[in-house]
């Protein structure tokens, strides 16, 4: 934000405004992005100037005051929203002389506004009063008969990204409306140049006189408003939570705290006011909304790879405890050596290291996803026993037609047990055919790294550590055409498996302030 104009109440350049603006800001100012902008644009104007007495900027009245003090000059600056600040002057500045402001000068003065507010400009309107007698704190009724001086106009136009990631944020479902403090013509400029749709923008008076009920129907269809006090910005998050929607608020202001606080998502950024922080969830190294575009993107891959994690140790360990519990009770010999059983398991947890790497599909991103324990438990239940029946197959080959000894039993069991968890990730990491939706470099490395160290074990001198012992060469070819049923059957079964329940739309919208 930059201070473009400091215009007199004729229309003329006046620095005086900004001057006057500047030492209000330095002396008595918030340190927002507005009194930043009025102190580097009226360089030095503040020296000398000491603090006599104040009334903070209040959000409310829109307006706020200082005593300035320089030596026997003492002068009371009031500095706020134009309409809060022209109705308390009865005089303005003409040149260097002063004359009583009629209706028709109030008239020019509001339509100077307006045309500035057309042009994209934000206006602050600075007056003031020859101040006498003793420094004081300032009260509401020291702030009349002021002399109008001029106003400061900023120029504040929206970042080159901005548009993209309103763009790129709507290809994922996702809704933006902007929730300023500033004029309605400002916010409906402003909502055009970022391909916002903006016919119509609700203002804080519109919304004063709304009910809670009225306002959660007009937030659906409205994407812009102005001139919004703190409580009315939480008001419209509330108005869009009841709705049902999840609520992302992104915004660095004092008066961003509320709505920051009853957000489901408060976003803030790095040199944000501290109260803005402190209200906030997360707080954006980055002042840039792409950041939250790039950050929605991925955070739905990460959960999308968290499933797919999930989903595969869930139906793995379920499946494994099942045929472990069976073999335990029905074989004369333990089924597998606890060596091994932390073997499989190391191996198996390397294979997955490349998960987070993996690949994604479109449509996994496209829209928000809810975490569905019925959806990941019907998985589990369907894919688990699948992995079992597959273990009961193998035991019986085993025993009743190659008669192998528990060592041999063990290894056969390790071999067919990595290689149908290990290469079944390929199967159900997509709802895809595997082929069509390939794995990411790093998960295919750790997977087939995973398996062929899981293969190799048993036939080295390793192998006799864990109590692995060479099996025949017939008991391997049946161990290979069971883990290639076993394969079939899993991607036969897990459309079944992933298959959708009855869901709700969700959109979340997240609401981006425009500070005033």
């Amino acid at each position: 934000i930059t201070l473009a104009r400091s215009v007199g109440p004729d229309g003329s350049e006046a620095p005086r405004a900004a001057e006057l603006g500047a030492i209000a800001a330095a002396l008595g100012g918030d340190r927002g992005s507005l009194d930043a902008a009025l102190i580097a644009g009226a360089d030095h104007a503040a020296s000398g100037w000491s603090l006599g007495g104040q009334q903070a900027f209040d959000f409310s009245r829109r307006l706020g005051s200082v005593l300035a003090m320089r030596g026997q000059d003492q002068i009371l600056i009031v500095k706020g929203a134009p309409e809060a600040v022209i109705p308390l002057c009865t005089q303005q500045r003409q040149g260097g002389t002063v004359a009583p402001i009629d209706d028709e000068g109030g008239a020019a003065i509001s339509a100077r506004v307006h045309a500035l507010a057309q042009e994209g400009l934000r206006t602050v309107a600075i007056a003031s009063r020859p101040w006498s007698g003793a420094p004081r704190e300032i009260e509401t009724d020291d702030e009349q008969e002021l002399i109008f001086e001029g106003l400061c106009a900023f120029a504040d136009p929206p970042k080159p990204t901005a548009a993209a990631a309103i763009a790129q944020l709507a290809r994922a479902g996702i809704t933006l409306k902007i929730l300023s403090g500033d004029d309605p013509v400002v916010v409906k400029r402003l909502a055009g140049l970022v391909g916002l749709k903006a016919d119509r923008v609700l203002s804080g008076s519109d919304i004063a006189e709304l009910s809670d009920d009225a306002l959660a129907v007009q937030v659906r269809s409205t994407d812009a408003f102005g001139r919004l006090a703190p409580d009315q910005k939480s008001r419209i998050v509330k108005a869009l939570q009841a709705s049902g929607e999840v609520v992302g608020f992104l915004g660095d202001g004092i008066n961003d705290a509320p709505a920051l606080k009853v957000a489901d998502i408060g976003l803030s950024v790095d040199g944000a006011t501290g109260v803005a922080q402190s209200a906030a969830d997360m707080i954006l190294l980055a002042s840039d909304l792409e950041v939250v575009a790039d950050g929605v993107e991925e955070g739905r891959r990460t959960f999308a790879n968290i499933l797919k994690y999930v989903r595969m140790g869930a139906s793995s360990n379920f499946g494994n405890m099942l045929s472990m519990a069976v073999a335990s009770i029905m074989l004369p010999f333990l089924p597998m050596l606890p060596t091994q059983i932390l073997l499989n398991n190391l191996l198996y947890d390397l294979s997955e290291l490349g998960i987070p790497f993996d690949r994604v599909s479109p449509q996994a991103t496209a829209r928000p996803q809810r975490w569905d324990m019925k959806r990941l438990l019907r998985f589990a239940a369907i894919m688990g026993p699948l992995s079992s029946v597959f273990d009961f197959l193998t035991f019986g080959a085993l025993l009743y037609l190659f008669q192998a000894t528990p060592d041999e039993f063990r290894t056969a069991w390790f071999l067919e047990s990595m290689a149908t968890q290990i290469l079944v990730i390929f199967i159900i990491r997509t709802n895809g055919r595997p082929w069509s939706n390939r794995a990411d470099p790093m998960l295919t490395a750790s997977s087939l790294i995973a398996l062929v160290v899981a293969l190799v074990v048993p036939f080295t001198p390793a192998g006799a550590w864990f109590g692995f012992v060479t099996p025949p060469v017939p008991l391997l070819m049946a161990i290979m055409a069971l883990v290639a049923a076993y394969l079939l059957c899993a991607e036969w079964l897990k459309s079944f498996a992933i298959q959708a329940g009855p869901g709700r739309s969700h959109r979340p919208h997240p609401a981006h302030h425009r500070a005033a």
